[in-house]
């Protein structure tokens, strides 16, 4: 069983910036492909960004690429999802999500079932 747990939302103006964390309690987590999911208010939960158990292949939705930036260090068993250029659309509450590989459900479109384990979110609000 892994715990994951995000910090970092918060409430930030359009064009600002902020840093997502989401630290995971498996001592084997460099084991997992770790994601970032957001559900918007009467919205379905999206994917956001991946990256693979040793970072070297990041996945991006077409909404946030060239803004948003994943990365992970896996001794501190910790991924984290740089926001820059923040928009009032991205506010939602902001998912950490694992799974053994993401490969397979890149093929998919990244549905949200197919992810094992999720944190609790975190919400991030952009004010225009």
């Amino acid at each position: 069983q892994v715990q994951l747990v995000e910090s970092g939302g918060g409430l930030v103006q359009a064009g600002g910036s902020l840093r997502l964390s989401c630290g995971a309690s498996e001592r084997t987590f460099s084991s997992y492909a770790m994601a970032w999911f957001r559900q918007a208010p009467g919205k379905e939960r999206e994917f956001v960004a991946g990256i693979s158990w040793s970072g070297s292949t990041a996945y991006y939705a077409d909404s946030v690429k060239g803004r948003f930036t994943i990365s992970r260090e896996n001794a501190k068993k910790t991924v984290y999802l740089q926001m820059n250029s923040l928009k009032p659309e991205d506010t939602a509450v902001y998912y950490c999500a694992a799974r053994v590989s993401l490969e397979s459900l890149a093929r998919l479109g990244f549905p949200p079932s197919g992810m094992t384990y999720w944190g609790e979110g975190t919400l991030v609000t952009v004010s225009s």
